[in-house]
């Protein structure tokens, strides 16, 4: 079996998401903190303890780069998509900017966008698309991107343990793109279905999830007490939402305005299923 398929599967499609990895702090969050969400086969849950786990992801890592893409038809060398793949991680819930990324490798803009592609293709990078609207304001066309898997992520980005991830400044991307992954996979969007939003102005939606007539908003906050922000509001407004969710880290889901509710990450799956 090769890396990519203990990822995604020999259909190349991502498996189910765990019922772990929503909660708040405890075990149930292993998955998210310390640990691959998705990569980890079953082969694998032997592996108890983060430096084990650790261990097993850089391997996972070196293996994908130097094995899996030359036999996927990927010829960019090993070293310089471990490179990218890394920068990618610093990145991650950033805009995409290829032009900083190229100065950064000495390259042209279009090769580092090659680069994102070809990861993208393999399913380890997701580029959020960017939704825009005539609003009469300026809004952001560039897409965000994300280390679909938070446990490489981690990795990449030299976090061993839920200890050094508490104290690291991606912990609110981190928890960000994990939240997103899950919304997407268990509400089995289609790529057509799910962008982000941003205004020059400001305003933001974390994601913005569209099937048919509905509109569904979230926001994603590592906290245990969301508050609300003029930012919501506008975003309620602007794009005719039928309601925003705030994702937040605390233990429990209540009401905050009218179409605003607070959604603990642990009842995520419920209220998923009544949303759409």
């Amino acid at each position: 079996m090769t890396a990519v398929q203990a990822t995604h599967g020999i259909s190349g499609t991502p498996p189910e998401p765990t019922g772990g990895g929503h909660g708040g702090p405890g075990p149930r969050t292993l998955k998210w903190i310390s640990r691959a969400s998705v990569v980890m086969s079953s082969r694998q849950n032997n592996v108890r303890d983060d430096a084990a786990s650790y261990e097993w992801r850089q391997n996972f890592i070196r293996t994908f780069v130097e094995r899996d893409l030359p036999q996927l038809g990927v010829t960019i060398a090993a070293e310089t998509v471990r490179r990218f793949w890394t920068m990618l991680a610093h990145y991650h819930g950033q805009l995409w900017n290829s032009s900083e990324l190229a100065r950064a490798f000495g390259v042209a803009d279009k090769t580092v966008r090659g680069y994102l592609d070809r990861l993208s293709d393999t399913l380890v990078i997701r580029q959020l698309a960017p939704w825009h609207e005539n609003l009469g304001k300026r809004q952001v066309k560039s897409p965000k991107v994300y280390v679909r898997d938070t446990g490489l992520l981690h990795a990449l980005l030299s976090i061993p343990s839920q200890q050094d991830l508490s104290g690291h400044p991606k912990i609110g991307a981190s928890w960000e793109g994990f939240v997103i992954d899950q919304i997407i996979a268990q509400l089995r969007l289609h790529s057509s279905e799910y962008y982000f939003w941003r205004t020059y102005q400001g305003a933001e939606l974390d994601l913005l999830v569209i099937r048919g007539r509905e509109r569904i908003g979230f926001e994603i906050k590592h906290t245990s007490a969301p508050a609300l922000t003029p930012s919501m509001h506008t975003a309620l407004a602007d794009l005719k939402l039928d309601s925003i969710n705030v994702v937040h880290a605390g233990a429990h889901s209540f009401p905050m305005a009218k179409h605003i509710r607070a959604i603990s990450a642990s009842d995520l799956a419920d209220n998923l299923l009544a949303l759409l």
